[in-house]
């Protein structure tokens, strides 16, 4: 609600100021003068109300509000009371209608706050995962399977490495992100032998991915009884240690963990 007063020449306004003649924020100069309503409308038509001039303050006073509503009289002490009250009132149900908002935001930041407190009591691992390192594709002939990623497709392709522990033989193809690992059997008890036996045409054999710590990463890996191949990591085809999570317990993926 804007209110207007005007008193011995002065124009005056209570809450938001609009733009004046004598500019924003200010305060117009005093001139001793009796002012009428005529006046008001036609001196200052920047402030103009929209309204009918209203109730008479005294002292030569006029206000009026800018929604057209009468301002707090205060021409008699009852009329100033009976105006206090109704201002009271409304500040009391203002008052009661914030209570009960914030009342109401209690139980939601009580819930945020305990949330947070659960997550902090939440263990954190002592490893985590880091990048894609590889994945491996077992091939039945690994000299065909090199021509077609460095002659066809025109990527970079490492040299064959023989890896006896792990009885194959390995062949890296070096892509943007990551890297392709080409697998071939090594001796007669090679896991690829047996890969192929069941997939002639070859396929996807396992993904690989680094871990910070792989022996913290074995501690928890057993707890959670996700099994793993080897007792003790072995070292792979990037002179790192390696373990493999049975692909049982990996929802049908052979999974390989490399330390970074």
């Amino acid at each position: 609600m804007l209110i207007y007063t005007v008193n011995y020449g002065d124009i005056y306004h209570w809450a938001r100021r609009p733009r004046s003649p004598w500019g924003r924020g200010t305060t117009p100069p005093c001139r001793a003068r009796t002012v009428t309503p005529e006046w008001a409308r036609s001196s200052a038509p920047s402030l103009r109300p929209r309204a009918p001039l209203g109730t008479t303050t005294g002292r030569g006073a006029v206000a009026v509000t800018a929604e057209g509503g009468p301002a707090p009289p205060a021409c008699g002490r009852s009329g100033c009371e009976r105006w206090g009250g109704d201002m009271a009132a409304s500040l009391g149900r203002a008052a009661a209608g914030l209570l009960t908002r914030l009342q109401t935001s209690v139980p939601t930041v009580r819930t945020l706050l305990s949330s947070n407190s659960v997550s902090q009591n939440i263990p954190s691992c002592l490893w985590k995962l880091g990048r894609l390192n590889h994945v491996a594709i077992a091939v039945p002939d690994l000299e065909k399977a090199q021509s077609l990623y460095k002659d066809v497709l025109g990527a970079r392709v490492s040299e064959t490495v023989a890896l006896p522990e792990h009885g194959v033989y390995t062949v890296f193809v070096e892509l943007g992100n990551t890297k392709l690992e080409l697998l071939h059997p090594l001796g007669e008890k090679s896991p690829i032998a047996s890969f192929l036996q069941k997939n002639k045409t070859g396929g996807m054999h396992h993904i690989c991915i680094e871990v910070d710590d792989i022996k913290a990463a074995m501690a928890e890996l057993k707890k959670k009884k996700i099994r793993i191949l080897s007792e003790e990591p072995k070292i792979g085809a990037h002179g790192k240690p390696v373990i493999f999570l049975h692909p049982k317990d990996c929802h049908g993926v052979l999974v390989e963990l490399e330390q970074a």
